[in-house]
């Protein structure tokens, strides 16, 4: 128990014994005693086993209420956050180094040793049991190539929010009779939406996530709303939709919710899911310029139309598929792949559509329980003009010390990485992840 708390408690039993003790005072006084023994109408004996009893039973009344008391200070302690609130934290620290051979002055100038870090706050709270307002808050330091999007170097965990604690996701969820859900929020992404996990692959490197970040499953935070559904057989579908309207009036295509002007992602998945396996496929179109760069080229990403057109809109279709043995621990991996095809509506003949592979291995439990190899790669969101064969693919290995701490030890690297030839990259990344 606490100190402050022991003084409460010591507080508290002494309000409550003094009493007692004068109440015993009264008791042991002789005259009253003497005379209450001398009166012939008395038939009760009383002898010194009497008091001792009558002070045993107050005590054993003082120590119920300071057990009682300790309960409520417990409570206060444990109930100073709502009963319906869970809190969960993550903190990953990053060093790594990195080198590029390449033309583009920029890589040239983020290449180097560097170190971050990312902090990760979840906040889930239910008011009828079945709903969820989720609130997560993040802040971090990164920045050189662990931060550029497009350079191949990007970390899942990385945060440039300068240090600073900021809203990072926010939305609110619900069912809709048994096997129905609805998100709506002012900050949230695409593919929290979707019904059907896309892969299993769980990457070191951003370009990684969902099967490959491209055209099809990239996302933005922003406002959003959607909708699913799932069946007891696995059957599913979803369609969300994400309209970029958050951002400064400066930017381009954050004219408002879901208005012409603004940039949106509308997303419609159907998928078929079992314990072994599952697949899926995703219509997404963007509109007024939406582009995405995490896997992908210089030229993939590029959604500027032809003169005298609107900002290009884009068709975004992906498959995916994953598979996953009955049991951890054998030869077998986890696979997971994907693949996308974009047109561009507004682009030029020679350069309107784009399309990604990918393939995601993952092996557990190998050498000790709960450890992780992870191998990953493929051909980023390649626009059809480029006569470059960009590649990019990264390997880890992870184990656990205890059930809160994780380190990964991750190698990456690419070939024509930006579409243009010579645009390599090579590097590797220490991460220490701390969950609580």
């Amino acid at each position: 128990m606490k100190l402050f708390q022991q003084m409460l408690v010591a507080s508290a039993a002494m309000s409550l014994v003094a009493p007692i003790t004068a109440q015993a005072n009264d008791l042991m006084n002789l005259e009253g005693m003497n005379s209450y023994s001398s009166s012939k109408s008395s038939s009760k004996k009383i002898d010194s086993k009497t008091f001792i009893n009558d002070v045993n039973e107050e005590l054993v009344k003082v120590n119920g209420r300071v057990d009682g008391l300790e309960a409520e200070l417990n409570d206060f302690e444990a109930g100073s956050f709502s009963d319906t609130t869970v809190l969960d934290s993550k903190v990953v620290f990053s060093v790594g180094a990195a080198d590029f051979t390449t033309t583009s002055a920029d890589a040239n100038q983020n290449e180097g040793v560097a170190a971050q870090y990312s902090y990760t706050m979840n906040l889930n709270s239910s008011f009828t049991g079945d709903d969820n307002l989720y609130i997560r808050l993040k802040t971090g330091n990164g920045a050189g190539w662990m931060a550029e999007k497009d350079e191949g170097g990007y970390l899942s965990s990385t945060n440039t929010n300068g240090d600073e604690i900021k809203v990072d996701k926010l939305w609110y969820t619900f069912p809709v009779g048994e096997r129905q859900t609805v998100w709506v929020g002012p900050k949230i992404e695409n593919y929290y939406m979707h019904a059907t996990t896309p892969s299993l692959y769980s990457p070191t490197l951003k370009q990684f996530t969902l099967g490959g970040n491209a055209a099809a499953y990239g996302a933005s935070t922003n406002s959003g709303l959607g909708w699913a559904y799932k069946a007891d057989n696995g059957f599913a579908v979803s369609s969300n939709v994400v309209s970029k309207q958050n951002k400064s009036s400066t930017d381009a295509g954050t004219n408002g919710f879901l208005t012409k002007e603004s940039s949106h992602s509308w997303a419609t998945q159907v998928g078929y899911t079992k314990p072994q396996y599952a697949v899926s496929a995703i219509v997404n179109y963007k509109y007024n310029g939406w582009k995405d760069e995490y896997f992908s080229t210089t030229n993939g990403f590029n959604r500027a139309s032809v003169s005298g057109s609107p900002a290009s809109d884009s068709t975004n279709i992906g498959l995916r598929a994953w598979l996953r043995p009955e049991e951890s621990g054998t030869a077998m991996p986890s696979i997971s792949v994907g693949y996308d095809i974009s047109d561009i509506q507004y682009g030029a003949d020679t350069v309107d559509s784009t399309d990604m592979y990918f393939v995601g291995l993952g092996w557990a439990d190998i050498f000790q329980a709960d450890d992780k190899i992870g191998v990953a790669f493929g051909q980023p969101q390649t626009r059809e003009d480029e006569t470059s064969d960009p590649f990019a693919w990264e390997a880890y290995y992870s184990f656990k010390s205890n059930d809160s701490t994780e380190y990964r030890t991750t190698i990456f690297g690419g070939t024509d990485r930006n579409g243009t030839a010579g645009d390599d990259v090579s590097g590797a990344v220490f991460q220490t992840t701390f969950k609580f």
